[in-house]
């Protein structure tokens, strides 16, 4: 669902945060994803953490406006997210379910406009939380805030508030969170010089901790087919990222994870292989 106006509130900061933090990981992951002429999509992910080893068998489906998702692993649980955009003009509408747990269902509905989005969610059980959030200006600019609120306490869990600037090749934005107790500042710069890569920097701040953060990172488009991404932050936590498409729709990510600061200097790596034959 396009839009000419501004983007929901989850999406201010998400540039930076993804580049920082996406695809990064110290497990050993392996998946086969498969499309047929239907326009089923079906896969299945097989993960190590540690000495567990966990599944799940994954299919969407996809017909005209909706899409229906369902999701089930090797704890019997299950997943079915549906989807219906445009239900009313300029709507999209989400309703997801976890089995056997009949009280995490939430029906979702959002409206975006040339000036202004909104989203709404609800739980589906006696004492539902209710999640808002909100956003007005154009593509370039946009200021919005978030909260949820719990019937059972009659108190809000969360709210937030953030503003973000967006042009074609940088994005910045600034997001008062955790109930004003956290401050968090990103930065992201697309630059030629590495191939279409970007670099990025945030700080975050945490008031009632007096704790600052301070993370930076970069991705660098080696060729058409690999990617590398790294980020370090003062804390001195060193994290290494490679991607490459061994053939198109397969890709290979290989991942690393370092404490320069650790007395014992223990490297945790991660592998993960996306198959889509």
């Amino acid at each position: 669902m396009a839009t000419k106006g501004p983007a929901l509130f989850s999406e201010i900061g998400k540039k930076a945060k993804d580049l920082l933090n996406k695809d990064y990981g110290c497990d050993q992951k392996f998946t086969i994803t498969t499309e047929s002429d239907t326009g089923v999509v079906l896969s299945s992910t097989v993960a190590k953490k540690g000495g567990l080893s966990a599944g799940d068998v994954a299919a969407l489906y996809k017909h005209k406006n909706a899409v229906v998702d369902v999701k089930v692993d090797t704890e019997s649980n299950v997943w079915t997210t549906f989807t219906v955009t445009d239900i009313l003009p300029s709507t999209k509408t989400v309703a997801s379910l976890k089995l056997p747990d009949y009280k995490s269902g939430k029906l979702e509905v959002q409206y975006l406009h040339e000036h202004a989005t909104f989203s709404t969610a609800v739980g589906l059980n006696q004492s539902p939380a209710f999640d808002f959030s909100a956003t007005i200006g154009t593509p370039s600019i946009a200021f919005g805030a978030e909260a949820s609120y719990f019937t059972a306490s009659r108190n809000f869990a969360k709210y937030n508030a953030g503003v973000s600037l967006t042009k074609p090749d940088s994005s910045a934005s600034v997001i008062l969170a955790d109930k004003g107790d956290s401050l968090r500042a990103s930065y992201l710069h697309h630059l030629s010089r590495l191939n279409g890569g970007a670099v990025v920097g945030e700080v975050s701040r945490r008031f009632s901790t007096n704790e600052n953060t301070l993370t930076v990172g970069c991705s660098y488009v080696v060729d058409p087919h690999t990617v590398v991404k790294a980020n370090l932050n003062n804390h001195g936590n060193l994290a290494a990222l490679l991607q490459h498409k061994l053939i198109p729709n397969s890709l290979l990510t290989i991942s690393g994870a370092f404490d320069t600061k650790a007395l014992e200097k223990n490297p945790k790596f991660g592998l993960s292989l996306s198959l889509k034959p």
